[in-house]
C-alpha cells in the first residue's frame, strides 16, 4: 500500500456535490455564494466547480459569519475583502523585512571592507592591520 499524498491547501480537487457536503450546506448555496463573487472555486475546462480544501475552509467560515454572529453576506464579502488584503500586506511586509536585512548585512560587510575591520567583531580582518614603528630617541644608559 502507498502512503496517503497530502493535498495542497489551494488544490481545486472537490465536485461541488462534496464541497457542499464537507462544508453542511447545499450545493445550491455554494453556486449562490460563487455568482455573489463570496468563494470562488477553480474551474475546470468544461465549466465544472472544483473546491479547494482552503474554498471548504472558507464556505464553513461564512457559514459561521452568517448563522453564529449574524452577519448579511455583503458584510461577509466585505469581511473576506478585508482579511485577504491584510494577508497579501502581511506578505509583503515580510518581503521587505527580509530585504532591509540583507541590505543591513550588505552595508555592513561593505563598510568591514572599507575600513579593514570584521563587521562581526570590530576587530580588524587578518592580514589588514597596520603597524607604526617609531623610534624613541636615544636612551640613557643606566
Amino acid at each position: 500500500m502507498s502512503e496517503p499524498r497530502s493535498v495542497a491547501d489551494d488544490a481545486p480537487v472537490f465536485v461541488i456535490s462534496v464541497a457542499a457536503q464537507l462544508a453542511g450546506m447545499h450545493a445550491q448555496t455554494l453556486r449562490q455564494y460563487d455568482r455573489l463573487g463570496l468563494v470562488s472555486p477553480g474551474r475546470t475546462a468544461g465549466g465544472g466547480r472544483r473546491y479547494s480544501p482552503r474554498d471548504v475552509a472558507l464556505l464553513r467560515e461564512v457559514q459561521r459569519l452568517s448563522q453564529e454572529d449574524g452577519v448579511n453576506l455583503a458584510g461577509i464579502k466585505r469581511i473576506i475583502e478585508l482579511e485577504s488584503q491584510v494577508e497579501a500586506l502581511q506578505d509583503r511586509v515580510r518581503e521587505l523585512l527580509a530585504e532591509v536585512d540583507d541590505a543591513r548585512h550588505r552595508a555592513a560587510a561593505a563598510e568591514a571592507a572599507a575600513t579593514g575591520f570584521r563587521a562581526d567583531t570590530g576587530y580588524p580582518a587578518p592580514g589588514t592591520a597596520l603597524v607604526v614603528w617609531r623610534p624613541r630617541g636615544p636612551r640613557s644608559s643606566r
